[in-house]
């Protein structure tokens, strides 16, 4: 079973008014002690999608094959294909999205596969798969998707913690004053795309802190 740190960072290019900042961004987590980034951009096509993830490895992990990796996981959110073709360490899929069987068999054994749930259901389900962790949420009110699932609060959190064992990433407009709150119920991580953004070094930092 995979290990999570307690912070799951998402980089959203929707965040960024161009892609020099966003990996400027990263850049400043990166330095401040994230070793768990998610790249997920749900407008851009897949070239550009995938000129931006390999501009991130190239940062982090070098270009060449093998990478002279540093303690940084870089996942893909939805394409299993480019997940592959960036060479990040695995690819996250949504419930509209491949199966997590699916992914699994483009990306392999080696690489990770997570699934996002949004309720008791999907969480016993993702429970049977091959995905390494099982993704919860909205936690609480969220403003990074157009048209989000129902808020679960943290009651949901502690009903997703019961019916899987694998580890459990908490997502949804979780941020520095309720991320401890979201631990305690459960989670092994929180997932935060917001309150990221804002002085991008200094909000890792705290965050880090309050985690533990």
């Amino acid at each position: 079973m995979i290990t999570l740190p307690r912070l799951y960072a998402i980089l959203d290019a929707s965040c960024f008014p161009n892609c020099e900042q966003m990996l400027e961004a990263a850049e400043q987590w990166v330095k401040a002690g994230v070793t768990l980034l998610q790249y997920r951009n749900k407008a851009a096509d897949a070239g550009v999608m995938l000129a931006e993830a390999r501009g991130l490895r190239e940062r982090f992990l070098g270009g060449g094959a093998p990478a002279p990796r540093k303690q940084i996981k870089l996942i893909m959110n939805d394409r299993a294909d480019l997940c592959l073709a960036a060479q990040f360490d695995g690819v996250h899929v949504g419930q509209d999205d491949l199966s997590p069987e699916s992914a699994r068999k483009i990306v392999g054994s080696e690489r990770w596969v997570g699934v996002s749930t949004h309720n008791a259901a999907q969480v016993a389900e993702a429970d049977k798969t091959t995905a390494d962790y099982v993704a919860i949420g909205p936690v609480f009110a969220t403003a990074s998707k157009r048209k989000p699932d129902p808020v679960i609060g943290l009651a949901g959190v502690r009903e997703a913690r019961e019916l899987t064992s694998k580890p459990l990433v908490a997502i949804g407009g979780i941020t520095r004053q309720s991320c401890a709150s979201v631990i305690e119920a459960g989670a092994d991580a929180v997932a935060v795309i917001s309150d990221l953004v804002r002085d991008p070094g200094k909000s890792v930092e705290e965050f880090l802190s309050i985690l533990g």
